[in-house]
């Protein structure tokens, strides 16, 4: 969604993909696969890729890890969104989030509606930014992941995306930060 006259160049951003399991191995990490994928589809970089265990601790660890490195501008995790015991991805990284994204949620929650009807409610997707990096909460289903890639991420991390889009707002996003 581009208006003529205003043509911007694309710019890849790098992005990390993190899967949530007990059972999963990258080998048969259908999730993961998905987003990779349409990442590199997309023309953006996968900056990393890993498993971590059903683990408020092993999750965040890892996250806080990519949100420290320049090298990665967007973090998106798949799993652990459900309501069992072990579904604890939202409880790992939301205390991380510096400003939460509530419609990112609400945007999933309808694209979802239209294939999976009111079992959409069983997801706890969220986002938010922590140190000026986007971070993405997914259920852990690859119809899930293509959902929120293909209905929201892959125009918002498109910067000839107009009206808007996160990559031109990229470069303020520590803003508060630097205030002092």
């Amino acid at each position: 969604m581009t208006q003529s006259g205003d043509e911007r160049a694309f710019i890849p951003v790098k992005i990390a993909v993190l899967t949530v399991s007990d059972t999963r191995a990258l080998a048969d990490d259908r999730s993961g696969d998905t987003l990779e994928e349409r990442i590199c589809d997309a023309g953006h970089v996968l900056a990393g890729r890993d498993i971590v265990r059903d683990d408020i601790e092993d999750i965040r660890k890892r996250v806080q890890g990519w949100i420290a490195d320049d090298a990665i501008d967007v973090i998106i995790t798949t799993g652990g969104t459900g309501f069992t015991g072990r579904d604890v991805t939202p409880e790992a990284l939301e205390p991380l989030f510096e400003k939460r994204m509530d419609g990112f949620s609400a945007v999933f929650h309808r694209i979802s509606y239209d294939k999976i009807g009111v079992s959409t409610i069983q997801s706890r997707a969220t986002a938010g930014v922590a140190n000026a990096t986007y971070i993405f909460v997914l259920p852990g289903s690859p119809g899930a992941c293509r959902d929120a890639w293909d209905g929201i991420l892959k125009s918002q991390f498109d910067y000839r995306h107009r009206p808007c889009n996160f990559v031109e707002i990229m470069p303020r996003l520590d803003e508060h930060l630097k205030r002092g």
